[in-house]
């Protein structure tokens, strides 16, 4: 079967919900055909000319990137400037360019997890959990024999999806009671006479952006002329279980090791940059707990200094933040190249870009690029 840029794109959206980027994000399609045919997906960490060379010269059809292009908002791309020149590279080399950024940093399979695997923690967990999605909760009485309809209703309308499962209802058996007054139309009982009904109490949670919809089509198939109904809104909690998202990873490695022979193992995990391994603390510190957060890591260190964590690992750190950090005698401060942490998702989404379109039944040729586009390209003699 062929394989178009949306299914490939719709996968990614499906993983890495464009909802969950940062205001200031850019994510998403930046050019390219959604009907377009794809065969070939390049992944990158950056979106530089070098690696739209990698992809043209393999003929991929599609380059997904961590870092997007156009960040800010721009009035040309004209081929005069870097980046006007990638598009339109891979515009007349038929290539599309789509990015994840910050909606792919925080959820399970995301960057921060993929770091905190390659660097062998086992079951790492997120160190600030997201809020979950803001959720309400439809609460309405119906006639028993009309339950089963007004349940198919609201489900159809979005209500009822929790996590991995949907149609979520709860139903509850009791009595109604009222009294029709001049002027209605009652399709139970008569006007001015108390009416008991036998009635059932159904209950479902819904995304809050879907409570018009829920709403609309509780009323449209109700049979009361009135119906009763609540719409609870629900406090936000934060994910758990699988399905948690959030900043940075804590975890446990395997055996102990001193701080030196863990900055070691970083250096072999990670691709190799002329960044290095920068280290803060004492070399031969036992370190079993680490906590990573992928890109810059400064806002996560006064939270860091809260765990049990032995080490951080992060990058981009700056002198003096880095400095105070360690006066706390709290965790050892591992800083590595921005480019190598975010590197070690690209793995990630390859395997399961495979699995999910093989399962298809279709055929993707998926590769990681091997272009290194970290911006530090040697070190002067020592």
């Amino acid at each position: 079967m062929t394989v178009l840029m949306r299914d490939v794109t719709g996968l990614m959206d499906r993983w890495y919900p464009p909802s969950l980027a940062s205001d200031w994000d850019a994510v998403g399609l930046v050019c390219g055909d959604p009907e377009a045919e794809v065969r070939r997906v390049l992944l990158a960490v950056d979106p530089a000319p070098a690696v739209v060379e990698e992809a043209l010269g393999w003929e991929a059809d599609l380059v997904v990137v961590h870092h997007p292009l156009l960040l800010e908002g721009v009035h040309s791309v004209a081929a005069t400037t870097p980046k006007g020149r990638v598009v339109h590279d891979l515009v007349r080399g038929g290539c599309g360019l789509f990015a994840a950024h910050t909606n792919a940093d925080a959820p399970a399979g995301g960057v921060n997890e993929s770091l905190a695997h390659a660097l062998g923690l086992a079951d790492p967990a997120v160190i600030v959990p997201d809020p979950s999605d803001p959720l309400d909760k439809l609460v309405t009485f119906v006639p028993q024999e009309s339950a089963e309809e007004v349940r198919a209703a609201i489900t159809a309308a979005g209500a009822g999806r929790i996590g991995d499962y949907d149609s979520c209802t709860f139903t509850a058996e009791g009595e109604g009671r009222f009294r029709p007054l001049d002027g209605a139309h009652p399709t139970i009982g008569r006007v001015g006479e108390v009416e008991v009904v036998a009635e059932s109490r159904v209950e479902a949670v819904f995304p809050r952006g879907r409570r018009a919809a829920v709403v609309s089509a509780l009323r449209a198939v109700h049979p009361y002329e009135e119906p009763a109904f609540d719409v609870l809104e629900l406090a936000d909690l934060p994910t758990m279980g699988r399905a948690a998202r959030g900043s940075g990873r804590i975890g446990r490695l395997s055996a102990p090791m001193t701080l030196r022979d863990f900055a070691d193992h970083v250096a072999k995990v990670l691709p190799r940059t002329a960044h290095g391994v920068r280290v803060g603390g004492d070399p031969d510190r036992v370190v079993e707990t680490v906590a990573v957060t992928s890109g810059a890591g400064d806002f996560l260190l006064d939270t860091v200094l809260g765990t049990d964590a032995d080490v951080y690992v992060t990058s981009d750190l700056r002198h003096h933040r880095a400095a105070e950090f360690l006066e706390h005698r709290g965790p050892a401060l591992v800083d590595v190249a921005h480019w190598a942490a975010e590197w070690t998702w690209l793995p990630v989404l390859e395997r399961l870009l495979m699995e999910e379109v093989g399962a298809r039944g279709d055929t993707v040729d998926v590769r990681v690029s091997t272009t290194i586009t970290d911006p530090w390209t040697f070190r002067g003699a020592e």
